[in-house]
């Protein structure tokens, strides 16, 4: 099944609404992780991560996140996912959208490990915005109003980091409230 160019409009459209529900909702507490495992294996022993361990899963990307690295994973809630419209994600995770969902899955990781003070910096000599090249190919802006690190995809989607600074043996984690979304997903 090919996904429409309408449909990925749609659903990046959807994204400032749950940005602004995510923001009501109030941030999840802390995940338990273990700093000497990989970002795989704390991801899936993270009950609130389910929903991006089984994408990450359904397409073939455990493995490297339990890889050397280091990464620098932008990892969306469950509930960020339930906010996505309904039947995104079930769509995407059919083995035919495979290559579909692993480009969504890698538009959230950053090679390297960046540090919520990294990306301070990063922000400061950038004048007020960095931008970061994901693995997947497509920048995400970042930037800090009010103190709140604020992660912007093409499409002009807006995710915060809720949590941030997970160490991990191969990089480090940062809890996002919103799924972000390539340009190009098919």
């Amino acid at each position: 099944m090919k996904f429409s160019r309408t449909f990925f409009l749609v659903v990046a459209g959807v994204s400032l609404a749950m940005t602004a529900q995510a923001l009501e909702a109030g941030a999840p507490s802390t995940p338990v992780m273990d700093a000497t495992k990989p970002i795989g294996m704390n991801a899936a022993a993270t009950p609130s991560l389910s929903t991006l361990v089984d994408a990450a899963r359904a397409a073939d990307l455990i493995s490297t996140l339990s890889g050397p690295g280091p990464y620098t994973v932008f990892a969306p809630t469950n509930e960020a996912f339930s906010r996505l419209p309904p039947g995104t994600i079930d769509m995407l995770m059919k083995p035919v959208n495979k290559a579909a969902l692993a480009k969504l899955m890698t538009y959230h990781v950053v090679p390297g490990t960046i540090t919520l003070d990294d990306l301070a910096q990063r922000i400061r000599a950038g004048g007020g915005a960095t931008r970061l090249i994901t693995v997947e190919g497509e920048p995400i802006v970042v930037t800090a109003p009010g103190g709140a690190f604020l992660l912007t995809d093409v499409n002009g989607n807006k995710s915060y980091i809720e949590t941030p600074d997970i160490r991990q043996s191969n990089g480090i984690v940062h809890i996002v409230n919103a799924v972000l979304v390539p340009a190009k997903l098919g």
